[in-house]
């Protein structure tokens, strides 16, 4: 179960970003995950609450958001949605494409509980 380092490279990812600005915690977060990345979102999630125990994130909300497969077009230029497992033209059927979207696994936002500051 690889979703396990992926979550632990997170939970790294995420502190980082607790210290750097001074938070206390992370509240919640989310993530843009593609059908093609290699990671299953349900393992994942598993993983993250595992990885993330004592952690300044360990009560953070995980959002996942799923990526729709992408292709662009080599033959008529066009961008449309494809099939995991048929990376086809939308517009026209050919098989020239190129991967836009799918294969990623994006931390997109963190919301963080500030320190609150003592009243002067």
């Amino acid at each position: 179960m690889h979703e396990l380092s992926v979550a632990q490279a997170l939970v790294e990812q995420l502190d980082a970003i607790v210290r750097e600005r001074h938070a206390d915690a992370a509240i919640s977060f989310r993530v843009r995950i593609g059908p093609l990345s290699g990671v299953m979102p349900e393992l994942l999630t598993s993983a993250f609450s595992l990885a993330a125990a004592g952690s300044a994130v360990e009560q953070a909300a995980m959002e996942l958001v799923q990526a729709p497969v992408r292709v662009r077009c080599q033959t008529c230029g066009a961008e449309t949605e494809a099939a995991m497992n048929r990376l086809l033209c939308g517009a026209c059927g050919d098989w020239h494409t190129q991967l836009i979207s799918g294969d990623e696994l994006i931390l997109e936002s963190v919301e963080l509980q500030m320190p609150e500051t003592a009243a002067q």
